[in-house]
């Protein structure tokens, strides 16, 4: 059990946490929290695939009526968990941001995926996946640049 200062300064923070999600995000702050949104919906998507290689090679009715496979698959229920924070965080940075300058920004989502997945599943980049990722990158950065002209 907490002593009573203890418990008054983690208010304390926590109060002062929650005031300052509050306060409207700068447009810098709000394209910050979209990348870094796109950088923990990545994370989801690699944890995910990884649980999904674990499940067991069962039709969809099996999993349905077997739902433990789902629910004790850590993986699984972690990359959910992330995609939960990600959602949160966005939600928080489309409150002030411009919609059409940061939901670009998300496609970063695919770049970072293709990245891991050549890293950690050794899939194989061909020249239209390249052009691709580099069109999603430029487009990111022109419509970054462009964003504060009115």
């Amino acid at each position: 059990m907490m002593g009573g200062a203890s418990e008054i300064r983690l208010r304390s923070a926590l109060y002062s946490l929650l005031d300052s999600l509050r306060k409207p995000l700068t447009h810098r702050q709000s394209v910050l929290l979209v990348f870094c949104c796109t950088l923990i919906g990545a994370a989801a998507q690699i944890i995910m695939k990884i649980g999904a290689n674990r499940l067991p090679h069962v039709s969809v009715g099996a999993l349905m009526t077997n739902p433990q496979l789902i629910l004790l698959n850590y993986h699984l229920m972690a990359g959910i968990s992330l995609y939960g924070l990600f959602t949160v965080m966005l939600v928080l940075a489309l409150r002030d941001g411009e919609l059409s300058i940061l939901y670009p920004v998300i496609a970063l989502n695919y770049v970072w995926v293709t990245l891991l997945s050549l890293a950690l599943f050794h899939e194989t980049m061909n020249p239209f996946k390249a052009v691709g990722i580099s069109v999603i990158v430029m487009g990111v950065v022109v419509l970054g640049r462009g964003g504060g002209a009115r």
